[in-house]
């Protein structure tokens, strides 16, 4: 089992330690100056070990933040201190869940996900605002996406109410992580997985739901600058009656050998076109695609083969107050060379402005090296929102203390 120990290769901004050390405040308030009583929980305690702390007594903590160049977040993965881990078995009902130290996790070598493929996974995050309280954004919203995958992967899956509660319990154990105002977020990453053994092909008998946190700056290593997308017209991300419309493990192997070699010619990511006529926009790797010309924005419409993006979702919802006609429909792929502006959208990145398309060897360019003025205006409302910045007409957010 691994301890809390951070491996350098992975987060090298994090300083080495021989264990985690909690800090209890003295006066209840976020203070920079607060005093601190440290708590020390030793690393060669077993990693399983519940930390018994309910949520009341952590959401009144002023916890130290973490040992971290803050300034130079990357999107990589850094070990934080707690996951939380609840089972469900034959009967189809989850157990109640608990708090665990962050390790490794022991799985049957003939288990379902390891076998077959049988998980899904979701992603939202975390931001602190400026009086130290903590901002989700439509946690609800991942945990019903989570539902219909599993009800598509064969699998039983946590109620909203589970869900929310998992995640919220999981933040707050884990509030240290969570970077100053405007430094980043706390990435969160919730797995529903196959973890029993199979040996036929068949659902697994036993499933787990595992919540594990990461802090994060931007997704793509140039920031919130353009990034440059090369379009693939001979490998696919999904088919039609294929699971590419929900949040399955599998999707994202899958676009790797395409996404590998993009890379590896200079470009930031790949965008895949329909599997029948080649010919209709889908998504990015891993984030949604957005058209504009005028004040029209297009984005492909959601019919099995493309992931329903929350922060797609969000972004329509926005778009649409502040005065854009927005259209789910088919998008060609001349339309988008023909764009005034293109744009991505992803829990991860938020909102990502395209700077370049390549197709068929034709490279066409939008902007000038920035966002464009409607992919700025969007990306400001939401993340004004999601910072609490502004006041959220859209009951989008859930606040931790």
């Amino acid at each position: 089992m691994a301890g809390l120990q951070p491996n350098s290769l992975i987060c090298p901004f994090a300083s080495s330690r021989n264990g985690c050390t909690l800090f209890l405040p003295i006066p209840n308030s976020f203070s920079s100056q607060t005093a601190f009583t440290p708590y020390h929980v030793n690393q060669t305690d077993s990693p399983f070990k519940l930390f018994s702390v309910s949520s009341h007594t952590l959401s009144n903590e002023t916890i130290q933040l973490a040992d971290i160049d803050w300034d130079n977040l990357g999107f990589g993965f850094c070990p934080t201190d707690y996951m939380y881990v609840m089972k469900c078995g034959r009967d189809g009902n989850f157990s109640k869940g608990e708090l665990q130290r962050f390790g490794n996790i022991e799985l049957s070598p003939s288990s379902g996900v390891l076998n077959y493929g049988q998980g899904l996974f979701e992603g939202l995050k975390a931001y602190r605002k400026q009086d130290g309280n903590i901002l989700l954004f439509r946690p609800e919203e991942n945990a019903m996406r989570m539902q219909v995958g599993a009800e598509r992967m064969c699998m039983p899956s946590p109620s909203v109410q589970q869900f929310v509660e998992a995640v919220k319990a999981t933040v707050l154990a884990n509030k240290r992580w969570i970077p100053p105002p405007g430094k980043g977020s706390l990435y969160i990453r919730p797995l529903l997985m196959g973890s029993g053994a199979v040996l036929g092909l068949a659902p697994a008998p036993e499933y787990t739901f595992l919540i594990y946190v990461s802090p994060v700056g931007n997704y793509f290593k140039e920031g919130i600058a353009p990034i440059n997308l090369v379009v693939e017209h001979e490998l696919h991300r999904a088919t039609p009656g294929g699971t590419g419309g929900v949040k399955t493990i599998g999707n994202y192997a899958a676009v790797l050998k395409a996404q590998s070699a993009a890379k590896a010619k200079g470009y930031s990511d790949v965008l895949y076109l329909d599997c029948v006529h080649k010919r209709y926009l889908e998504e990015v790797s891993s984030c949604n695609i957005f058209v504009v010309k005028g004040n029209v924005i297009s984005t492909p419409a959601i019919k099995g083969t493309i992931l329903p993006g929350i922060t797609r979702k969000s972004i329509i919802d926005v778009a649409q107050s502040q005065g854009f006609q927005v259209e789910e429909r088919l998008v060609t792929v001349e339309e988008l060379l023909d764009a005034d502006e293109v744009f991505c959208t992803g829990t991860a990145v938020v909102v990502s402005p395209v700077g370049s398309i390549t197709y068929l060897g034709k490279r066409v360019s939008y902007g000038e090296g920035g966002f464009g003025a409607v992919s700025q205006q969007l990306y400001s409302v939401l993340t004004q929102l999601q910072m609490g910045l502004i006041a959220d007409k859209m009951n989008w957010t859930l606040e931790l203390s």
